[in-house]
């Protein structure tokens, strides 16, 4: 059965993990001149993978094997790449919060239509 507040509880984990990996990019750009710094990542498939939708299973899938940061092998930053994450980032997260935007909106018509 179909829930407004598991699916605002699902929203705001998801909002939440694109946060951290928009900070952890955000440090990997940052330093990207920084002599041994470890390039970090934040990746989804743990958390999105188990809430058992296709919306969070297909983003699971393309973004990454678990929704924790992550220390990567030493690498030289990309910084090109970086960005192009950032933008990735960027359009998960204005999805995520219209998906809260329309959550909200279902939660007003059901009490209004309750008067």
């Amino acid at each position: 059965m179909y829930s407004p507040i598991d699916s605002m509880g699902k929203v705001s984990l998801m909002m939440d993990l694109i946060s951290q990996r928009q900070r952890a990019i955000g440090s990997n750009i940052a330093n990207v001149d920084t002599p041994g710094y470890v390039r970090k990542d934040i990746n989804f498939q743990t958390y999105l993978g188990s809430m058992n939708s296709p919306l969070e299973t297909k983003l699971s899938e393309k973004l990454g094997p678990s929704g924790v940061l992550e220390e990567r092998e030493y690498e030289e930053i990309n910084p090109a790449q970086e960005l192009i994450a950032m933008q990735e980032n960027s359009l998960l997260y204005s999805m995520a919060t219209r998906r809260m935007s329309n959550i909200i909106t279902q939660m007003k018509t059901v009490i209004n239509v309750g008067k």
